[in-house]
Parts: C-alpha cells; structure tokens; sequence
C-alpha cells in the first residue's frame, strides 16, 4: 500500500493506545515504524497492521539518548523522513503508592520514560521535520486526564502528564517556522492493561474505591488519526477523550 499521509513513527506501539493507534494509521495509509521496549509485540502489531502496510519495527528504549536516535535514523535510512510522531511510551510505576513511601527510583524511572523520554522523541522528530524537504510534520503527544486534574496517590504520573502540557505548548510554538505542528491528545479511562484495575474498583478521592467506565481505545485511535491527517496549516492544540460517564467531570 502507498503512504496516503506519509511516514507515521508510533512510540510504545507494542500494546494498549501505541497499538490502537498503529492501527488505526494504517487502515487511513500511513506507512509505519513501531518503536517499543521489546520486539515481539512490536511484530504482533505490525503483523495485525497486515501484509500490505509498510512497517518498520525498531525495539526502543526512550529513555536512552543513543536509542532514540538509532530509531530516527534507522526510520530515516529506511524512509527518508518522518511525516507525524505519535508520542505514546508511558508508564504508571508508582501508581497507588502514598507520596511519603514513593521511592526516588519509582519517581525517577516515571520522569524518564514519560517526559524526558517523550523530549527524545519529540527533539529528534524536530530536528527531521526541520531539515527535510518538504519540511515540516506532525507531532501529537499522549497526555492524560492527569494532566487537568489527580488522582490520588498518582504524584509521579500526574506531574509528568502536567509537564507534558508545557512540552506539547512549547514544541508548538518553536515549531511555527518549521510547519511543525505540535497537539496534545487527553485520554481518560481507555481500555487497556494499564486501567483493568478499574474493573474491580480503584481509590477515589473521598477515601473510597469505585468501578470506573471505561471506553473501548479504539475510539481514541480514531481521534489521533484525525488530528493526524489535517493539513499542518491546521492544528488541533488540544482534545480531551474520555469514558463519557467516568469520574472527571465533577472528580474531588
């Protein structure tokens, strides 16, 4: 399949948002690079993309300087430019642990991997977006609810979502003379790994635990993969996607 939008590089492509959203770029002719702490998932993910997507799985660690820039160039040599970085690769470590027993290495492997791993990605996309020609792309960053409002005992994700607010506000406007554009996408309560615990019920602010709602991913996937096919001189800064019943609206 010829790329109808471009070259489309997707961090944490392995499972949960990352995959939703590979897929959700191939069906609209994205041509693909996976990147992903492992390889195995990375090629499940390319393999349900289908035979006919052009992909390129590239096991990344976004926390490291030199992978991340292993990546960009092998995406490089392989297709001569990058057209959108989906920013995904995250991680909740830490999550439920009260702020007084949070251990320096849990805070700091959370900062590492969401936001200067999510600095890595979005500098090196930059820098091609910059210098290629055509010039200019695409970056969306996976914000959170959590970067609004809390939950409680969430202290390392929650400041790292905040930062990332004034990563994707800043790229967006350094971006400007590049046609980069730069938005940030906010999910609450997607189906994935990472929220199951909602199944069974999860702390809330008064002291006590509920079943949230959730909303199938797939729905997010869509809303990246429109914000990804606009044209650069159009922008959407910010979307906020959530379980339409879920504890946002009015949480506290």
């Amino acid at each position: 399949m010829s790329a109808v939008h471009g070259i489309a590089v997707v961090t944490g492509a392995g499972s949960g948002i990352g995959r939703s959203v590979a897929l959700a770029l191939a069906a609209d002719g994205w041509t693909l690079a996976l990147a992903g702490r492992r390889a195995e998932p990375l090629e499940e993910t390319a393999a349900l993309a289908g035979p006919d997507v052009d992909t390129l799985c590239v096991p990344t660690d976004v926390t490291s300087p030199d992978a991340v820039t292993a990546l960009f160039a092998a995406v490089r040599d392989r297709f001569g430019r990058v057209d959108l970085l989906f920013n995904n690769a995250g991680s909740f470590a830490g999550g439920g642990t009260p702020v007084e027993d949070l251990d320096y290495e849990t805070w700091r492997s959370v900062v590492d991997v969401n936001l200067t791993g999510a600095f890595l990605c979005a500098q090196a996309a930059y820098r091609q977006m910059k210098e290629q020609s055509p010039r200019g792309g695409r970056i969306i960053n996976n914000g959170s609810i959590s970067a609004h409002v809390p939950r409680p005992h969430s202290i390392a994700y929650t400041a790292t979502k905040h930062a990332m607010t004034g990563l994707t506000k800043s790229l967006s406007l350094d971006g400007r003379p590049y046609r980069i554009a730069c938005g940030q996408i906010d999910i609450g309560n997607a189906a994935t790994d990472m929220t199951r615990r909602m199944e069974t019920g999860i702390l809330q602010a008064n002291g006590q635990l509920a079943v949230e709602p959730v909303m199938d991913a797939a729905d997010v996937a869509g809303m990246v993969a429109h914000m990804a096919a606009l044209p650069l001189e159009a922008n959407v800064q910010f979307a906020t996607v959530m379980a339409t019943t879920m504890p946002y609206i009015g949480r506290g």
